[in-house]
């Protein structure tokens, strides 16, 4: 039973990095405000008939701070995060994109500082190394570049997003479950995406897709959301939480293999030193109790 538990582990794994993967290769055949509202509206129409009668019902029971709540969900985990993943693609390698997956922790520590949560010298220390690891990767090595690569951003954006949005679940005290809030999400989140769309159609390029970005679409719906999340669900269940969190930190390696075989696109020295300065960083800064736990939640 464990090791058919380590399977699906790493399963979930290589389908969430797949989604990198999936989203740099179809750059050019689907816009990423397109992709992201498909991926939400596929989502929806799966889950939505299996919860509808209990949602429905649960809708009425939400108070002001649980719509507030809800709504941040979506803006942060929903649309937009997932939106500039897809964006950040058109102008950074997935190898790029994919290490900074590590700098989440680091994120989730910060952003729980203004909650409450007490830093520590060795903490910031622990920040202080991780950023400069992001630093080595977005200036390509070259410290003397004053200017970051814009992909890049937008990847650090996205999983400062993240972040926020796993902070915001230890805050909700709705009475939805798994299922419910994620379609609650994935529908604020089409409604963060409206602004996105326009922009997108009528500045800087026209909403299209091929079938191959339907394909994506599809893929990053089914496989790295729905399937994942399943399998996550199943691995905590049997693995435990802390067991099952610390091996998120293998995604950039799996990323890295992916991208190479895939895209053709292979790490150089900066890559690796990035991610050696970004995990040390985040070992350091993980002597704090809330990173501990969000650590163990993944």
């Amino acid at each position: 039973m464990r090791f058919a538990a380590w399977l699906v582990l790493m399963g979930t794994l290589l389908l969430w990095s797949g989604n990198w993967i999936v989203a740099r290769a179809v750059r050019d055949d689907v816009s990423p405000g397109l992709a992201t509202v498909g991926r939400l509206l596929v989502v929806i129409a799966i889950l939505l008939p299996f919860c509808f009668a209990g949602l429905r019902q649960k809708l009425f029971q939400l108070k002001g701070k649980d719509w507030r709540i809800l709504a941040a969900l979506g803006f942060t985990g929903g649309g937009i995060h997932l939106a500039l993943q897809w964006l950040g693609l058109h102008y950074t390698t997935a190898a790029s994109g994919i290490l900074y997956l590590s700098t989440t922790p680091i994120f989730i520590l910060l952003l729980a500082w203004p909650l409450g949560e007490r830093i520590r010298w060795r903490q910031w220390l622990g920040v202080a190394v991780s950023f400069s690891g992001v630093f080595l990767i977005a200036t390509q090595g070259d410290a003397t570049r004053l200017t970051f690569n814009v992909g890049d951003l937008m990847a650090l954006a996205s999983m400062a997003m993240w972040a926020g949005y796993t902070v915001l679940l230890r805050v909700r005290r709705d009475p939805l479950s798994i299922v419910e809030l994620l379609v609650m999400v994935c529908g604020f989140g089409m409604l963060f995406m409206l602004p996105w769309l326009f922009i997108e159609a009528l500045f800087t390029r026209e909403i299209q897709v091929t079938a191959r970005g339907m394909e994506a679409i599809l893929y990053s719906a089914i496989a790295s959301l729905l399937l994942a999340y399943a399998g996550w669900s199943y691995v905590v269940s049997r693995l435990g939480a802390a067991r099952a969190g610390v091996t998120l930190h293998l995604m950039p390696a799996f990323g890295i293999v992916l991208s190479a075989y895939f895209l053709g696109e292979y790490p150089v020295w900066y890559h690796f030193a990035g991610i050696a300065l970004i995990l040390a960083g985040v070992v350091l800064a993980a002597s704090g109790s809330t990173l501990k736990r969000d650590l163990a939640a993944g």
